[in-house]
């Protein structure tokens, strides 16, 4: 009987606790939204690519430095973290935002527009942060500013993970949040959960959308090689045509998405996204090469996908009279909301965002590597809304277009503040 009093207290405790701080929170973001949309202009216009953001990781250790947290930098290659502790102790919860941007020309006329120019992959390309992550970088640094003002009120530790290459490092390089794991970011202090966000250029100004469980696909990336016979156009039969067969690998591909995966369980993509392949218009080439991904959101269904592909592939170019090889790489985990960690912080986004606006969404397709985070320990990530209030079609994310409604991350700051003091004041 004692035990439930005291836990009744203790619920009593917390909620009085969490009405007592959360207005100053709310006050403390609306104070800081200007400097924060400013932040988000600056690291917009000066994006920087994958374990290349060495200004962007200046700036943001600057702010937290400014803020008396304690920050190390260098942390796989261009990671920033910094740990706050609260005026009490308690358990510790990360909060992670992404910092790098895409080789992507932006086409927006804006004051703010990113002009860099740089070389990828032996193109020369515009650098444009083209999925948001310039506006989950001043996000953070707009919650590091309220938690690091009112730690007294914290009882636990908060750690802020700036992780670089989101998108993938370079070719021939480690990066991302796995490097970050393998060097021990969710250890010194150990992580009891960690949250983050993705603002989202479809989805509504103060709208939350979240899922509990799988919300985001496993991404593998995949390289198949034809290798057929070189001979003239005009005698394709004194040869062995790997475009041809490439075309068929690429039909026989779609047949495991359509004829052998059971979508009604979950979704599966495969997609080519690049062929290579010929130097002129009358000779028939000696080989391919394919690059594409392959989106799963089941383990089973994507255990089954890979080993389809790694039978069907060789045995569809031999038929043909060629040889194929496919290479399969992880870039991604499935992106796990864990149930019990996601059910215990709904409250808080629905108390920040109002009920209302906390939508229950169906999974997707696209990638985050904020999965391996989750691999490791329990971890929640949401949507946020930054859809353009003037926009029936906004543009996709990755494109020359994309662009966000500022006012979408004041609901940010708000939520993640909260979020990390209501899990560790529980």
């Amino acid at each position: 009987m004692k035990k439930i009093i005291f836990s009744l207290l203790g619920l009593f405790s917390f909620n009085l606790a969490a009405q007592e701080i959360y207005p100053e929170i709310n006050s403390a973001a609306e104070e800081i939204e200007e400097q924060v949309i400013s932040w988000r202009r600056d690291f917009h216009q000066n994006p920087e690519l994958s374990n290349r953001e060495t200004e962007t990781a200046k700036k943001i250790a600057a702010h937290l430095k400014s803020l008396g947290i304690e920050t190390t930098t260098g942390i796989a290659k261009t990671g920033v973290v910094g740990i706050l502790k609260g005026g009490n102790e308690g358990k510790t919860v990360a909060l992670r935002a992404d910092i790098d941007a895409l080789p992507v020309t932006e086409r927006n006329d804006l004051p703010f527009k990113s002009e860099v120019r740089t070389e990828f992959l032996g193109s020369e390309t515009g650098v444009m942060h083209a999925c948001g992550h310039d506006t989950h970088i001043a996000i953070m640094m707009g919650v590091a500013e309220i938690l690091s003002k009112n730690k007294d009120k914290i009882n636990g530790t908060v750690k802020f993970i700036f992780q670089p290459a989101e998108e993938g490092p370079p070719p021939g390089e480690e990066g991302g949040a796995s490097l970050m794991i393998k060097e021990g970011v969710l250890k010194n202090p150990d992580v009891d959960a960690i949250f983050g966000l993705h603002i989202n250029s479809e989805t509504p100004v103060g709208t939350i959308k979240y899922k509990p469980e799988g919300t985001m696909a496993a991404v593998e990336r995949f390289v198949i090689n034809v290798k057929g016979k070189q001979t003239h156009g005009s005698a394709p039969w004194s040869g062995t045509d790997p475009i041809l067969i490439s075309a068929k690998i690429i039909d026989g591909l779609q047949t495991i998405i359509s004829r052998e995966s059971k979508l009604v369980d979950a979704a599966a993509v495969i997609s080519v996204g690049k062929i290579t392949s010929g130097i002129r218009f009358n000779i028939i080439p000696e080989s391919a090469e394919m690059i594409g991904t392959i989106r799963t959101l089941d383990p089973d269904m994507k255990a089954l996908i890979l080993k389809r592909m790694n039978d069907m592939v060789p045995a569809i170019a031999k038929a043909y009279g060629g040889e194929a090889t496919v290479e399969i790489q992880n870039n991604t985990a499935i992106t796990y909301n864990d149930p019990e960690l996601t059910s215990k912080m709904l409250p808080t986004l629905q108390k920040v965002a109002g009920k209302e606006n906390v939508v229950l969404a169906k999974a997707t397709t696209g990638g985050e590597d904020f999965s391996f985070f989750q691999e490791e320990i329990p971890g929640f990530y949401y949507f946020l809304g930054g859809k353009p209030l003037d926009s029936n079609e906004p543009a996709p994310h990755h494109t020359p277009d994309f662009f966000i409604d500022e006012s979408g991350m004041l609901v940010g700051v708000k939520t993640m503040s909260q979020l990390a003091i209501d899990y560790l004041n529980q």
